[in-house]
């Protein structure tokens, strides 16, 4: 057993259990190359065998927590690319997650009653509608503009992305066919619908072409990623609890790749697809048509779908039935965008850096279309262009495959 393991006190369990997960780790520094914010600093405390390194510092009471401990853990983004280069099967993402729930567990209450709520208030799907629509009227009126010329540094952070969000969406408009079978049930979690309707939207009606009935739950639902990763790991198991309640025994199937990773560690949420994974595995018929383009469309990769949902083949697929359209990727610049959740918010700084190396692959690349599985990553892809010049439009797989859907026949 390990030394420091072995002299932890039993009355801490986070911290025998952060020892435990650590212990596993060799510091073969394989990870290392995988890892996007080791790849800007170079600084060993910013990797992923240097962060483990501090953890067992911390949990053994050899360390305390301070500010540059803070900022070597908070910094990182949490794709866990480093797992998928780990010949030791280091469980990373619990050990970053539960090292920051420990830490959230020895503040005074109302900083981590603030830091949940704050939590709460942005992952609820009723707020977001509110504040897309308030947003909307604001852009209208001009007020963005105003605000961003007088906003601190801190605000420009939010007015960056207020700028690419769209208006709230109407309710989807599926066209009349006829269905069997029990209903899809998709899951949109907490922001689809307000900040990416027309995904929504987009992939009822492709769905009712191809036979399949959708359902969305009636109640605002989240998968809990964004408490679990700021270390509120029981408020997020209440919301994923619910979510298994409510879609019990049901197929269940997700936009954002980040819900999808999340909502797959609950036993009973397993089974949840990805919607392109899920529209790949249906039978198409051959009345179905998608009508060509020559459209340049780069096709962007989470780090959730690559490293939680093993990839996103299934995209590429889905879009190359789409005749004479040109698919594109990043190649070697195919990293973290910098979204990582609310990372683009809090760390600004580092979210354009790691943005900046893909910015210039996509100049490049010259896409006329971005597509993204991820909400987040679209808002940051989209924003970011914006800033850089570029009128590149960022949407999901399906609002494309929708677009060139061949009309009805009787319409």
């Amino acid at each position: 057993m390990n030394t420091a393991l072995s002299q932890t006190s039993s009355s801490d369990p986070a911290a025998l259990e952060l020892l435990r997960l650590a212990d596993q780790c060799v510091k073969c520094g394989l990870c290392l190359p995988h890892c996007p914010t080791y790849a800007q600093t170079r600084d060993e405390g910013d990797s992923p065998r240097g962060r483990i390194a501090l953890i067992q510092g911390w949990a053994s009471g050899q360390l305390v927590w301070d500010t540059a401990l803070a900022a070597h853990l908070d910094g990182c983004l949490g794709c866990r690319a480093c797992e998928r280069a780990c010949p030791s099967l280091v469980a990373y993402g619990r050990l970053i997650d539960g090292a920051r729930a420990r830490h959230q567990a020895q503040r005074p209450r109302w900083r981590r009653w603030w830091s949940r709520r704050r939590l709460e208030t942005v992952s609820d799907a009723v707020q977001v509608r509110r504040l897309v629509g308030l947003l909307a009227r604001l852009r209208g009126a001009g007020a963005l503009a105003w605000l961003g010329r007088l906003a601190p540094s801190r605000l420009a952070v939010y007015l960056r992305l207020a700028r690419v969000i769209g208006t709230p969406s109407p309710a989807p408009a599926v066209p009349s066919v006829t269905m069997a079978g029990d209903a899809v049930e998709l899951f949109v979690g907490c922001t689809q619908e307000g900040l990416q309707g027309g995904a929504v939207m987009a992939a009822r009606a492709l769905l009712a072409r191809l036979g399949v009935q959708t359902r969305i739950a009636d109640e605002s639902l989240c998968c809990g990623a964004l408490l679990r990763h700021a270390g509120h790991p029981e408020a997020a198991d209440r919301r994923r609890e619910r979510v298994a309640e409510v879609h019990a025994g049901r197929t269940l199937v997700g936009f954002s790749s980040a819900c999808v990773g999340e909502l797959r560690e609950h036993p009973g949420l397993a089974g949840t697809t990805e919607l392109c994974a899920y529209l790949d595995g249906l039978a198409w018929p051959e009345a179905l048509r998608l009508r060509p383009t020559p459209l340049r469309v780069l096709v962007h990769e989470p780090c959730t779908h690559r490293t939680l949902l093993g990839g996103n083949a299934a995209v590429h697929r889905l879009l190359g039935r789409i005749p004479g359209v040109v698919l594109i990727g990043l190649g070697e610049q195919a990293s973290c965008c910098g979204a990582a959740g609310t990372y683009m918010l809090e760390r600004p700084g580092m979210a354009q850096a790691l943005f900046a190396d893909q910015l210039a692959a996509i100049r490049a690349a010259a896409p006329e279309l971005i597509v993204t599985t991820n909400l987040g990553c679209a808002l940051q892809l989209a924003a970011s262009l914006r800033e850089a010049g570029l009128e590149i439009a960022v949407e999901h797989p399906v609002e494309l495959l929708a677009r060139q859907l061949e009309p009805l026949p009787d319409t």
